[in-house]
C-alpha cells in the first residue's frame, strides 16, 4: 500500500510540474526572448529615441454622435390619444398572445406529464406481476427443496437400516 501511495505521489509530482511548464513555459519563454532581443537591440541601436507627441485624445462615441447614447424616447406619442390607444391595443394583444402561448405550454406540459405517469404505473404493475411470479417460484422451489430434504433423509434412514442388517448377515463393507 505504501509503494502504491508512493507511486500516486510520484504520478501526481510529474503531473504537477508538466502541468506548469505547459502555463508558465511559453511565457517565459517569450519573455527571456523578448529580453535578449531588446538587449541586443540596445547594444545596436539605430533608430532614434521615440519623440513624444502632441495629438488630442480619440474622441468618443458620445462626443461623435450624441444622439446615439440615448436611443430610448420616452415621451414619444404621449400627446396623441390615438396612438396610444393603438400602442394600449398592441400591448394588451402582446399580453393576451403571451398567456395563450403559455397555456399551451402547460396543456403540453400536462400531457406530457400523464403520458409520463401512465407509462411509469404501466411499468410499475408489470414489475410487480413479475415479481410475483418470481415469488411464487421461489416458495414452489423451497417446498420442493423441503419435500427432497426429508426425502434425503428417509432414504438415509433406509440406508443405514439396510447397512446394519447386512453387518449382521457378516458383510464387511468397503
Amino acid at each position: 500500500m505504501a509503494r502504491r501511495s508512493g507511486n500516486c505521489m510520484r504520478c501526481l509530482l510529474i503531473f504537477s510540474v508538466v502541468s506548469a511548464l505547459i502555463v508558465c513555459g511559453p511565457v517565459l519563454y517569450w519573455k527571456l526572448k523578448k529580453g535578449f532581443v531588446g538587449s541586443a537591440r540596445s547594444n545596436n541601436s539605430i533608430c532614434p529615441p521615440c519623440e513624444i507627441c502632441d495629438c488630442p485624445p480619440p474622441l468618443s462615441l458620445l462626443e461623435i454622435a450624441p444622439g446615439l447614447a440615448n436611443l430610448s424616447i420616452t415621451g414619444c406619442g404621449s400627446d396623441d390619444p390615438e396612438l396610444k390607444q393603438e400602442m394600449e391595443k398592441q400591448f394588451v394583444d402582446l399580453l393576451s398572445e403571451e398567456l395563450k402561448l403559455q397555456e399551451v405550454v402547460a396543456d403540453e406540459h400536462s400531457h406530457h406529464m400523464h403520458v409520463t405517469l401512465g407509462e411509469a404505473k404501466r411499468v410499475a404493475s408489470q414489475y410487480q406481476k413479475e415479481a410475483e411470479k418470481c415469488n411464487a417460484a421461489t416458495e414452489i422451489c423451497e417446498s420442493a427443496r423441503e419435500r427432497a430434504q426429508e426425502l434425503l433423509l428417509k432414504e438415509r434412514k433406509i440406508t443405514l437400516l439396510w447397512e446394519r442388517r447386512a453387518r449382521q448377515l457378516g458383510w464387511e463393507g468397503e
